[in-house]
């Protein structure tokens, strides 16, 4: 399974000191995190998107530039299948931002995608009649009743002002429940403590944050 960061910020901000941070907890992840890495983050031009088929602490960040929001996936390929640069997240388009942890077994949605997170990501964008929110929480559902068992998903999806978090899992807590740390001034949500934040709190199991 995949591990999942996302950084929001009322200033901008250098991203270096997190990358590195989760790197080290990707490659100290109890489940092998190599199969590729990749951000998106905000620009004043929209969002900027950078993918690495190699293990994200292989990576130096040279090219990472400051931003108030961050979105960061560290990929464990299902199967260690599919291992090419395309299938790694964030998933996007000029709207939207996605990230994705998690196995669902007997799922039953049609909807394009090379792999099944890029499925999910285009799912929820269905129920986007002008109200993502909305469409965060229907589709999440939707996909919830639609599938025979739900090991994990775990999502993280912005459109640049508000960051959509899913927390649901049915099995391995220490391993799926995301946490995260909030000041007046920055919000962070990982799937696993970095070590350069102290203050870290569990987020409830099936359910919804959304941070503005």
């Amino acid at each position: 399974m995949c591990r999942l960061l996302v950084i929001k910020s009322k200033s901008e901000f250098n991203p270096l000191p997190f990358l590195r941070s989760f790197a080290e907890m990707s490659r100290n992840s109890k489940e092998y995190q190599g199969h590729g890495w990749g951000y998106s983050l905000l620009t004043e031009n929209g969002w900027k998107t950078y993918r690495n088929i190699n293990p994200v602490w292989d990576d130096s960040f040279d090219n990472v530039e400051k931003t108030k929001l961050i979105l960061v996936h560290a990929r464990s390929a299902f199967r260690d299948e599919g291992i090419v640069i395309n299938n790694n997240m964030p998933f996007g388009d000029e709207k939207y931002q996605f990230i994705f942890n998690g196995e669902l077994q007997g799922v039953s949605i049609k909807a394009d995608g090379r792999i099944g997170a890029e499925k999910i990501f285009k799912f929820i964008k269905r129920f986007d009649k002008g109200n993502i929110s909305e469409a965060f929480e229907r589709g999440i559902n939707v996909i919830n009743k639609k599938t025979r068992y739900v090991r994990a998903m775990n999502i993280i999806l912005s459109d640049g002002e508000r960051i959509f978090v899913n927390n649901m899992y049915n099995e391995d807590p220490g391993y799926f429940n995301m946490l995260i740390s909030e000041t007046k001034s920055r919000t962070i949500v990982c799937s696993e403590r970095l070590d350069i934040i102290d203050d870290w709190q569990l987020l409830p199991n099936n359910s919804i944050k959304v941070i503005t």
